[in-house]
């Protein structure tokens, strides 16, 4: 089998272009970062096929085929919008899009699905956990953040799913979108891998999903008496730990990162060298412009949970 260079994109508008009149958005979602995370952004290529249409926060990948389009989470609600725009700001057209996937259910990622999915006619693929959450617009029992109530947690609900396993291959014209079931900051979390090429350059990308603990409060990894089960659900392989990350795709050397919250690739560029430089120097540092509520993306920091009321979370993971 031949080695690919890996091209990893880490679970982040153009102006002038008219959103296509089929796109119906559904109501926006409020919350503390939503602004920020849905200011617009102009569209760009990624490598060969795959380009580059979400918003300033949150990712929207497209990847073109001889048969049509896939596209990579929907953002937020109001997201929907703009990564239509960006869609056909590129030259192609919403309509063509044949399959839509997501990294996991929580509202900045899923919120915007519904409304792509009326507009282009695709279908949605989801893991079984992640596709329980899009049909009820919600996280599931078992998700870390799903004691913070339907009030915070809801977005709008998609219908005909497709149910994906671990490794199983889907297919639009010669594009194959490989899905592995990298479980923790939901059960159903996913991380997404194809190949792109330019010319005679192939690259294996990688859409990375997080293992980032982010919870509500009273939520425990490990499990309590009453819920012994909640991470036995998940596969130990995926359990939070630095041996967990490291069998992550997103592991494999690669010379460009990228992810569902756009920021956080220049707070992994910084952890990167931060190690470089010495790999003892501790490279939890916290952002003075994130609220102390926040937890900070890092691999060695232990799970845990900070209490939150009367408001969406704020994330500080690769995809929160």
């Amino acid at each position: 089998m031949s080695r690919l260079p890996v091209l990893v994109l880490v679970v982040a508008a153009s102006l002038g272009t008219q959103v296509p009149p089929d796109l119906r958005p559904d109501p926006p979602i409020n919350c503390g970062p939503c602004a920020e995370w849905n200011r617009e952004r102009e569209p760009y290529r990624v490598f060969g096929n795959t380009y580059y249409v979400g918003v300033a926060g949150l990712s929207s990948i497209l990847i073109a085929s001889d048969a049509g389009l896939i596209l990579l989470d929907g953002g937020l609600p109001q997201s929907a919008p703009l990564i239509a725009r960006n869609i056909h700001t590129l030259g192609f057209r919403l309509q063509d899009v044949r399959l839509i996937v997501n990294s996991h259910a929580h509202y900045d990622h899923a919120g915007g699905i519904a409304a792509l999915q009326r507009a282009s006619g695709a279908t949605v693929a989801a893991s079984a956990p992640g596709a329980r959450a899009l049909q009820q617009g919600g996280p599931t029992a078992e998700d870390p953040q799903y004691a913070f109530g339907p009030k915070v947690n809801r977005f709008p609900p998609v219908t005909t799913i497709r149910t994906i396993a671990d490794g199983e291959v889907i297919r639009v014209g010669a594009l194959s979108l490989t899905a592995h079931l990298t479980h923790g900051h939901t059960s159903g979390s996913t991380t997404w891998s194809w190949r792109s090429c330019e010319a005679s350059n192939c690259k294996q990308i990688v859409y990375a999903d997080s293992l980032n603990p982010v919870s509500a409060p009273g939520f425990r990894f490990s499990g309590d008496a009453q819920n012994p089960a909640r991470l036995g659900r998940v596969p130990p392989q995926y359990r939070y730990s630095r041996r967990a990350a490291m069998r992550h795709p997103r592991s494999r050397p690669s010379p460009v990162r990228r992810g569902p919250h756009v920021r956080n690739l220049r707070r992994g560029r910084t952890a990167t060298a931060r190690r470089a430089g010495s790999a003892r120097r501790p490279v939890k540092q916290q952002d003075p412009t994130v609220p102390a509520q926040e937890l900070h993306d890092s691999i060695e920091q232990p799970a845990r949970s900070r209490a939150q009321s009367g408001r969406r979370p704020a994330y500080c993971s690769a995809s929160g």
